[in-house]
């Protein structure tokens, strides 16, 4: 990367609840990222239309989704992006459906272009317990390590139920915010 490029760091919410603690950890984040002189994007999977992976196989045979929707755009996005920061709240041990329609149209040949990624990953729950979460860390953790992304940091909120009550936590905000900040330094170092 030379002097004059700036790095490009996207944070993708996958919480269906505006303004929440998923969306405000993933702010914090890009905050950070932003201060470190990285050029910051934010996208809400709610506002898009991400439709569910049909398993056509039309993406390998044709090179494109049989699905007309907003995903092409996306994923444009997170290819020319050197950091994603990922966030979703856990529904029922995994997930939103947002986040997991998104997830599964990973599946496609353009996913060799994800190689070397790196992610800083948000979770935050309304079980009190980090172990709510150990299925959605698990199966980022393989889509991680079978795509060769870096995993950065795994920000996990857990006893986080009402909306923006993340707020309430500095260390917690302080945490996001330096995982944005440091992992755009450690990069342009």
């Amino acid at each position: 990367m030379t002097q004059t490029s700036k790095l490009f760091v996207l944070g993708i919410v996958g919480s269906p609840r505006r303004s929440g603690n998923t969306e405000t950890l993933v702010d914090k984040i890009l905050n950070g990222a932003e201060e470190a002189g990285a050029y910051i994007e934010k996208v809400i999977l709610n506002k898009l239309e991400i439709k569910p992976c049909q398993a056509c196989n039309s993406c390998y045979k044709t090179g494109n989704c049989a699905q007309d929707d907003d995903m092409p755009v996306l994923l444009k996005k997170m290819e020319k992006s050197e950091i994603w920061v990922l966030g979703t709240p856990i529904y029922w041990w995994g997930p939103t459906a947002q986040f997991k329609a998104f997830l599964d149209r990973w599946y496609h040949p353009k996913h060799k272009e994800f190689n070397k990624k790196r992610v800083i990953l948000v979770i935050p729950l309304g079980g009190g317990h980090e172990r709510y979460a150990r299925h959605t860390v698990g199966m980022f953790e393989d889509i991680f390590n079978y795509l060769s992304i870096n995993l950065l940091e795994k920000i996990l909120a857990p006893g986080f139920d009402k909306r923006g009550e993340v707020r309430n936590n500095p260390e917690l905000l302080k945490r996001a915010y330096d995982a944005g900040k440091n992992s755009v330094e450690n990069i342009i170092k």
